[in-house]
């Protein structure tokens, strides 16, 4: 019977240190395909990302996680603070940490990314030619025209919120930090009926339930990772939330469909149904399937069982 071995990790970007853990299972040798993760808006490698986490390395895989400067276990000031560009170059210096590990095909390197992340990825493996396969889960891709659930009076005190923070941020002040997560009515990014039950989901050690809004006028003015899709030469799997309030299912499948190798997976459920346990394992399970064919030498198939 295999099981899984976690060990701590550590990499450098820009002099700051971020944490990460490497999970191989045991005592069988894994192949030597590793996929790096990283959890979405807000979040931390604890908790649903490492069953994930756990469960491909199960199958067989190395599997490198980690957390983004200022997030979770990782160093850095201010803390919880979201940059489209830091946590991209993290992912950059994920990579080239997870080529290094003993064991692991510096080829056979593929990316795991949800909600923000799952952006992350498309833009990292559109930049970095030799990823050899993407898994982008409820993928940003643009923020709808309106945001279901909140009134035009939130949104503009949402605006106000990522303004002050921004200007807090031009002229070196504290954050202004706003919950990631709340309940409908209340003051958050993400403001929803089922919002406490995804809190409780959420609460472990290392997460906390606030960050900087200012990245939302990024996400809002530019971000659009779909744009870069064309350029992906790796198999790119998508799995989208077809009832996803926020990352839309319409603007996920404009990656897949515009991915030279894309894939498209879609599942009836919202967005946040994905960190749910059922739908996770049924979700995996896909990724897998998807990672095997992609990843593992055909007369080594086997292996993997």
């Amino acid at each position: 019977m295999s099981m899984v071995q976690k060990t701590a990790t550590r990499f450098e970007v820009d002099g700051v240190d971020c944490i990460g853990y490497v999970y191989r299972r045991a005592p069988r040798e894994p192949l030597p395909a590793c996929i790096v993760m990283a959890h979405g808006f807000g979040g931390t490698q604890q908790g649903s990302l490492a069953s994930t986490a756990e469960d491909f390395a199960g199958a067989g895989f190395v599997v490198l996680t980690f957390d983004y400067r200022y997030f979770g276990e990782s160093a850095g000031t201010p803390r919880q603070l979201i940059s489209i560009a830091a946590q991209k170059a993290d992912w950059h210096a994920a990579i080239r940490h997870a080529r290094t590990l003993a064991g692991v095909d510096p080829e056979r390197i593929a990316l795991w990314g949800s909600s923000l992340s799952g952006g992350h990825v498309v833009e990292v493996a559109a930049e970095d030619s030799r990823i050899a396969a993407v898994v982008a889960q409820v993928p940003f891709n643009g923020f709808p025209r309106k945001v279901e659930g909140r009134t035009s009076a939130e949104t503009r005190q949402l605006l106000r919120a990522m303004l002050k923070d921004w200007w807090h941020g031009r002229t070196g002040r504290p954050p202004h930090y706003v919950p990631a997560v709340a309940p409908r009515g209340q003051l958050a990014v993400m403001a929803f009926d089922e919002a406490n039950a995804v809190i409780r989901s959420m609460r472990n050690d290392s997460w906390r339930n606030e960050i900087t809004p200012r990245v939302l006028l990024d996400m809002m003015l530019w971000y659009r990772p779909g744009r870069r899709a064309h350029r992906v030469n790796a198999p790119l799997l998508v799995c989208l939330a077809e009832r996803d309030a926020q990352t839309p299912s319409h603007l996920g499948r404009r990656i897949a469909d515009r991915a030279p190798l894309g894939e498209l997976r879609r599942y009836p459920c919202a967005h946040f149904d994905f960190y749910k346990e059922a739908v996770r394992r049924l979700v995996v399970a896909d990724q897998i399937a998807f990672l095997r064919t992609h990843l593992a030498w055909p007369e080594r198939q086997a292996a993997f069982a």
